[in-house]
């Protein structure tokens, strides 16, 4: 080692990673990213239509999961990789707007039946004269 190495160190160099170049795994990613939340959006918007006791709370545990998954997928996808699966994502779009639909339905089946089942326990407290409802009447004026 010289002096001059010694009080004037060259900076090290450090490896560049090399650039991911977009190739057609990225692509095939893509759509098996795609494919998946495609299985699992159907899944959910038939079990909510047809299967009282479909588990919602681990079916957006799965949507979250996917989610992540597609973000990570489409970071740095190139425009023609996002063009090569034009098809599948507009399909995507078009089950997540049929998926909407099949959650507001349930959404609002939900909130008549608590709204019953309030009414439902109002009625059965007895004569009213305790009932939560008069009791707000009385005091709202």
């Amino acid at each position: 080692m010289s002096e001059q190495d010694m009080y004037f160190p060259q900076p090290v160099q450090q490896p560049r990673r090399p650039a991911r170049p977009a190739t057609p795994a990225q692509g095939t990613n893509l759509a098996a990213v795609v494919s998946r939340i495609e299985e699992a959006i159907d899944l959910e918007t038939t079990s909510i239509r047809t299967d009282v006791n479909f588990d919602i709370k681990a079916s957006n545990a799965r949507k979250s999961r996917y989610l992540y998954e597609l973000n990570k997928a489409v970071k740095d996808v190139r425009s023609e990789t996002l063009q090569a699966n034009r098809d599948g994502i507009v399909r995507l779009r078009q089950k997540l707007v049929e998926n909407e639909a099949a959650l507001a339905a349930h959404l609002a089946a939900v909130t008549e039946v608590a709204g019953l089942l309030q009414e439902a326990i109002e009625r059965s407290e007895g004569d009213g004269t305790y009932s939560s409802t008069n009791f707000r009447r009385s005091h709202a004026v």
